[in-house]
């Protein structure tokens, strides 16, 4: 059974999806589409910015987002995933490579999700630190002693755990878990304390966003991060989807669940190859690649202009 995942924050490289445009004129009709939904020419920074450019929340996010669902798009018949998942932003682009949301529907979703936490971070600054070495039950203890806010954000992998909170919650929490046996605990260079309560904010005001955009079926289960169980009723996928930002991001589980259902194979389709590696952290047995595409796809994927986007 093939498992696709998705990438999230953090994958982004300069000249992502350069190939793909140049290379794939179906492909090409996809950006200029997104282009035109955001109101601004997000490839001219995919292809030509600088690290720096890319690292803007608001680019960042709609940016892989974009490069995911592109390369997926592109693998035409050769897409038939028995599930699929994605890391935090990447659910978005799971679902709409499943089939669950139209492609426009989930880049205006992804762009406001974007914004909606960029304005969180700015309102209540935060920060984040992976925790290397130690167990998830003594993390979790270690942070339930702190005082103010920090919390676990995203179970990566068996022994990689990253926390999220207030910068002096966060900071204090460090010193704690290098006292209490972790083997690192690096605060992290992000603009805010992404999967926890001080993306409250950013929650309400995407709430309303979800609840009106059309989620169907998808054609297989997608593993949700809140739960990291699989899910094809759309009203819950809306409610996980909500829950996501200030949720933690429960990764570990998601792969520990998709290979108990029989994945076997796992394609990580967007830009870096993160994913592959947490998975070879959990079972190193498991066949892991990147997607490669083989060509437009226009039966499975209308162009835009065709489905009406």
């Amino acid at each position: 059974m093939i498992a696709y995942v998705f990438p999230g924050q953090g994958s982004q490289f300069p000249g992502m999806g350069k190939d793909l445009y140049e290379t794939d004129a179906n492909a090409r009709v996809f950006f200029e589409h997104a282009n035109d939904v955001l109101g601004f020419r997000l490839t001219d920074i995919m292809f030509n910015g600088t690290d720096a450019d890319l690292k803007e929340t608001k680019v960042t996010q709609p940016a892989i987002f974009l490069h995911s669902v592109v390369k997926a798009k592109t693998l035409g018949t050769s897409f038939q995933p028995a599930m699929t998942a994605g890391h935090s932003l990447g659910e978005f682009s799971a679902l709409v490579a499943a089939g669950a949301m139209e492609f426009a529907d989930g880049l205006r979703l992804v762009a406001a999700r974007a914004n909606a936490m960029q304005k969180a971070c700015e309102s209540q600054p935060g920060t984040m630190a992976a925790i290397l070495g130690m167990e998830d039950a003594k993390v979790e203890e270690v942070c339930a002693t702190i005082p103010g806010i920090v919390v676990p954000a995203n179970y990566n992998c068996p022994g990689q755990l990253v926390i999220s909170g207030s910068v002096e919650a966060i900071n204090a929490a460090c010193e704690a878990l290098k006292a209490a046996g972790a083997k690192r605990a690096l605060v992290l260079q992000v603009g805010g304390a992404f999967h926890s309560p001080l993306m409250e904010p950013a929650r309400a005001e995407l709430a309303h966003a979800i609840e009106h955009t059309p989620i169907v079926d998808p054609r297989c289960p997608v593993y949700q991060n809140v739960d990291a169980r699989p899910h094809t009723d759309p009203a819950r996928i809306k409610a996980n989807l909500i829950a996501q930002l200030t949720a933690p991001v429960r990764w570990t589980q998601t792969m520990q669940n998709m290979l108990a259902a029989g994945a076997n194979k796992v394609i990580e389709v967007g830009p870096g190859n993160v994913l592959q590696g947490l998975f070879k952290k959990v079972n190193k047995e498991v066949e892991t690649v990147a997607a490669a595409g083989v060509g437009p796809a226009r039966n499975m994927y209308p162009r835009p202009k065709d489905a009406g986007l």
